[in-house]
Order: structure tokens, then sequence, then C-alpha cells
């Protein structure tokens, strides 16, 4: 059996929205919803610099060119880790890079302390986000939808449409 797009469709249904990122913060932080919705629950425990490093990491591993990666490099070291960085991240001290390491960037110069701020976030404020109202009233929204009349005379639709 074939969905409408020529791919074999499955008895399961594939996780989105909140029951995704629910699974990791890997998940939650591939998805701009959730990235959202989380930088709104950091925000207001004043450590949404976090995943703000974390996304500009992401976003340096994929620069190209050596002129580009300084740039980005030294923009990255001058928000999140010099001594005077308006968003200042807390990473272990000995791992602080010196602004010598910006003349030549690679894509994995902030690799370990991308890490670090990972699990800080997945054992720290990632279980607090979940049971944090955010949400949970997303979530709540996201079966509102699922459970609304129009929903099931869709899936109905659909499900004629499948079973024929």
């Amino acid at each position: 059996i074939n969905d409408g797009e020529g791919h074999p469709s499955s008895s399961h249904q594939t996780l989105k929205g909140t029951s995704k990122w629910a699974t990791s913060l890997e998940n939650l932080l591939e998805d701009p919803e959730g990235v959202k919705r989380f930088r709104e629950f950091l925000k207001k425990e004043f450590s949404e610099e976090n995943v703000l490093f974390w996304l500009a990491c992401e976003e340096f591993k994929k620069t190209q060119g050596k002129k580009q990666m300084q740039e980005k490099a030294k923009e990255i070291y001058m928000t999140f880790l010099s001594s005077k960085a308006s968003s200042q991240v807390n990473v272990e001290g000995q791992s602080r890079l010196s602004e010598t390491i910006l003349e030549t960037p690679h894509p994995l110069m902030f690799q370990k302390l991308q890490d670090q701020i990972f699990n800080l976030m997945k054992y720290d404020s990632y279980s607090r986000f979940l049971k944090s109202d955010i949400f949970l009233n997303h979530k709540r929204s996201e079966e509102q939808e699922e459970n609304s009349p129009e929903a099931q005379t869709a899936a109905k639709r659909a499900s004629r449409i499948y079973n024929t």
C-alpha cells in the first residue's frame, strides 16, 4: 500500500508536534515550532542564550569560505563566549576559546562548547520545558485540533480514499 506520493504507508502515524518534541531534545531542535516554544520557555528562565548559542553553532558548521567563517566565528565569540559577551553562555572555564583561534576557524571549532550547552539543556532545561505551561498548553491545543470535527471529517475522507 502506498500513500498518494508513492511512499509506502504505514499503520503507525509518524509523531509530530509536541509528541515528537517529547521524545528527545534532538527532535525538538529539528522542529522550527519546537525551537520557538523552547526559546519562549528559556527566555522566562533567563537562559535563552543556550539555545541561541547552539543554533548559531549549527549554522556555523554550514558556513563556507574562510572569510565568512572568520566573521561568523568572531560573531559567536563576541556574542556568547567573550567575558564581555552580551549573551554569555555558561561553559566550563578551561574550554573557553582564546580570540587567537578565531584567525584559523574550522567547522567544528565550537563543538566541545556546543556539546556542553546541549547537555546542559538536555539534562536541565528540557525536562522542565516538558512540564511547563508553554509545552502543556501547546500540546492541549494540538489535541483539540486533532479531535475537532473538521479533523475527523478529513481523516474519514482520507481513509475512504485509501481504503477503496
